[in-house]
């Protein structure tokens, strides 16, 4: 195994672009993984091909089409009008049952081909949004699961785990990236690149993120120029 590669699961969104720079700091190699699962949203996957090839990292896509289909909810099934506020006693429908579980178990196979041990992975439990499969505890069980399922010593870092999205962003201007990622990714649910509609949960947090982020900045630059 190559202790000094990392392999990101890489969907061209905020979080995960902000991973993958983080891995080109710390790894010499690092490939890009990204899924088409059903997502309305697909066109992340174009994006994420082309930041992949700013990175000059080496880029994949796998279909998992089948995980869309599993159960129901609002990034696959266009019947289903999505959530824009958490439900107080359940997961918002914009929850993929078994998301992280599957692209990580596929991630982690694809990586024992390429001689990798490292996995990159974007997840938060500080904005987790409710997705139990965000869970720093998930994250924990199944690196030993997937260690043990292939007798290897895979090592699943999660750079955001414990930071908010203002933190978030404070990150990718700490790696120089900030303006790539707000302007180059997709974190919209409603496919729309940038700042994207404004309106669904996934635009809420990150502005919500990013406005927090920039006041802390022009606060202590303020603060730095008197």
């Amino acid at each position: 195994m190559n202790h000094d590669a990392a392999l990101v699961v890489f969907s061209g969104g905020q979080d995960s672009t902000t991973c993958l720079f983080w891995a080109k700091k710390r790894f010499r190699k690092v490939y890009a993984l990204s899924f088409l699962y059903g997502q309305k949203h697909e066109k992340e996957v174009e994006l994420a091909r082309a930041i992949a090839e700013k990175a000059e990292v080496d880029f994949h896509v796998m279909d998992v089409s089948f995980v869309g289909r599993l159960g129901k909810n609002s990034l696959t099934d266009l019947s289903v009008k999505m959530d824009e506020e958490k439900p107080a006693d359940s997961c918002p429908n914009t929850f993929v049952p078994g998301r992280n579980l599957f692209f990580l178990s596929i991630a982690a196979v694809y990586a024992r081909e390429l001689g990798v041990s490292h996995l990159v992975t974007g997840v938060s439990q500080t904005d987790f949004s409710g997705y139990p499969d965000c869970r720093d505890s998930f994250i924990k069980s199944l690196n030993v699961t997937l260690n043990l399922a292939m007798d290897e010593q895979f090592v699943i870092h999660t750079p955001l785990m414990w930071i908010d999205k203002a933190q978030t962003w404070a990150l990718a201007d700490e790696l120089g990236v900030l303006d790539l990622v707000r302007n180059e990714t997709l974190t919209c649910y409603n496919g729309i690149p940038g700042d994207g509609c404004g309106h669904c949960p996934a635009c809420k947090l990150r502005r919500e993120g990013l406005e927090k982020y920039l006041a802390t900045k022009n606060k202590m630059k303020n603060g730095k120029e008197r």
